[in-house]
């Protein structure tokens, strides 16, 4: 398995394991798959902060990515990031999930982030909750029934990771430029 950065030749890859995602399951609230323009857009953004955006790829083929995105906008957020992870369906459970996000994990740390969060969609993803706490996070809480998907409604899961020392030391450098109010 190699994992890099993530290109625009993955767009159409990133597409249908993000758009399986969206149209199967609860792991993300969007309702409608983007298209590959779309990814592709998105995918910038992120790189374009200098933040990773990292696919899983074997025999040339994509079967993961994950990113790490600012938290919330404010400035007061800039050494806080938010992750995302997703496998395509055939390679769950094959160590795809872990091989990507710890390779995120290790470039947030290097950018010298304090605290990584995840954000997951559904209290019933095991998927994604075994994988972030195998790899460190803790649970912070739940958000009962925020958002309502596949005609049922969605809690979220809360889990936080802190990096180079969390919050036991002032910030030395790094962190993320941001925008916003």
């Amino acid at each position: 398995m190699i994992v890099r950065e993530a290109t625009e030749s993955d767009a159409p890859a990133l597409a249908a394991i993000y758009g399986d995602a969206v149209l199967h399951g609860f792991g993300t609230f969007e309702e409608e798959p983007p298209t590959p323009e779309d990814m592709d857009r998105r995918r910038r953004a992120v790189q374009d902060r200098g933040l990773p955006y990292l696919v899983a790829e074997v025999g040339g083929k994509v079967l993961g990515f994950a990113y790490a995105g600012p938290f919330r906008p404010r400035a007061a957020y800039r050494y806080t990031l938010e992750d995302s992870v997703y496998v395509s369906p055939d390679a769950k459970g094959k160590g795809v999930g872990r091989a990507v996000l710890s390779a995120v994990i290790a470039a947030c740390e290097a950018l010298g982030i304090r605290q990584l969060m995840a954000v997951i969609g559904d209290t019933g993803n095991a998927g994604s909750i075994g994988l972030h706490r195998a790899l460190g996070f803790e649970q912070t809480g739940v958000g009962r029934s925020v958002g309502f998907k596949h005609g049922r409604w969605v809690d979220i899961v809360h889990m936080q990771k802190a990096l180079n020392g969390g919050d036991t030391l002032p910030p030395g450098g790094g962190g993320v430029t941001l925008t916003g109010h």
